[in-house]
């Protein structure tokens, strides 16, 4: 198969857990790009906590919000925004019992509390800055994602078959935070977008992830290369297991995919 396209996870996948790019990764992205390929980043993250990787790596076409909204070459291409009225329920439901969210927009995202420990930790752990304080974003902006904090014992709230949110998705990326995306959302209907939009099938992309909410893109693309320190309910759902992010896995997979 001729792979036309490659989609990159951040976290876990393109930078390790110190949140720095290994140099065989640079070096192998360079290659790939070399070679014609349109690559992407795919990933949870906002589109204003990853420009400081994808920049060095020379890529400007992105699937952000675990596929909430999608850019090719600065062109947004797909948005698929949180409607407001359930925006309202959420952030109602949250703060009845004492639990931050962090509304994201495209050009920003405001937590709803001015300081939580919860919130601080998230972002310390990602390395990226604090967001601010702002009341009700979804009141301002079009919101395409968001962060909501509590513990797994109480993620039932608003995951069960009770709860009225069946409208949306919830994955946990961290033992305080859950990502909210709009139901049925995903990296891998992001993707889907993205390959519609540029004529080309699934069969005729690759993606590399590590983490619970990279389980639909690995599946759905031709060739699924989870990380060998991806979470082990991600390995079943690919087709090749590479080495560890500090071991050259991105290297080692592009080169099982014939890519370098």
């Amino acid at each position: 198969m001729k792979y036309k396209a490659v989609f990159f996870d951040i976290d876990g996948t393109l930078v390790n857990e110190e949140k720095e790019i290994p140099q065989d990764t640079i070096e192998a992205i360079a290659q790939l790009k070399e070679s014609g390929i349109d690559v992407f980043i795919a990933t949870g993250r906002a589109p204003y906590y990853f420009q400081h990787y994808a920049k060095p790596l020379g890529i400007d076409s992105f699937v952000s919000f675990n596929g909430s909204y999608v850019v090719y070459k600065g062109k947004v291409v797909h948005e698929h925004p949180i409607p407001e009225k359930t925006l309202e329920l959420l952030e109602s439901t949250a703060l009845a019992n004492n639990h931050p969210i962090v509304m994201q927009g495209a050009e920003a995202g405001y937590a709803n509390y001015e300081e939580h420990p919860f919130v601080a930790e998230s972002f310390h752990d990602l390395r990226v800055e604090v967001p601010g304080y702002r009341s009700s974003y979804w009141k301002e902006a079009k919101v395409y994602q968001a962060l909501l904090y509590c513990e797994a014992h109480e993620e039932s709230l608003y995951t069960s078959a009770e709860a009225p949110f069946g409208n949306l998705n919830f994955v946990r990326w961290h033992r305080v935070a859950m990502d909210v995306i709009p139901g049925g959302g995903s990296k891998a209907k992001g993707i889907e977008a993205v390959l519609k939009h540029l004529g080309i099938t699934p069969a005729e992309a690759v993606a590399f992830g590590d983490g619970l909410n990279d389980k639909e893109m690995l599946a759905y693309v031709g060739l699924g290369i989870a990380m060998g320190n991806a979470h082990e309910e991600v390995k079943p759902l690919a087709d090749f297991v590479t080495k560890h992010v500090n071991e050259g896995g991105i290297r080692h997979g592009l080169r099982h995919a014939g890519l370098i």
